[in-house]
């Protein structure tokens, strides 16, 4: 059980399978592996996908609002999901990670404190 906002919760889980699929490769089903690991004092939740990916180096760059690795007319939207992606699990102690490798795909990390 995680202490969290079901609203917030939403949109988080909404954005990443959004851009999962938004991001996925023109000749390859898209893909999304869902799991759990926990331990004393973590959940973490990884949503992985077999998408286009990105070089490692923009990593950081993809949680700040408005900014965007691809152009307007390859891939729709403004800049603001995975940053408001961040704000949430700030707003839940939390952190998001991620690891991705050009067309090989992205792994999102998610982790949330344990509250006792």
């Amino acid at each position: 059980v995680i202490a969290c906002s079901k609203v917030q919760m939403r949109q988080l889980f909404s954005n990443l399978i959004s851009n999962a699929i938004k991001y996925s490769k023109n000749d390859t089903q898209p893909e999304l592996k869902i799991t759990y690991e926990g331990s004393d004092n973590l959940h973490k939740i990884s949503l992985r996908d077999n998408g286009i990916g990105m070089d490692q180096v923009h990593s950081g760059k993809i949680f700040t609002i408005f900014q965007r690795l691809h152009m307007r007319n390859e891939y729709s939207g403004n800049g603001i999901g995975l940053a408001i992606c961040k704000k949430i699990m700030e707003n839940h102690a939390g952190n998001i990670e991620v690891e991705s490798k050009p067309n090989e795909g992205s792994t999102f990390k998610l982790y949330f404190p344990i509250k006792r």
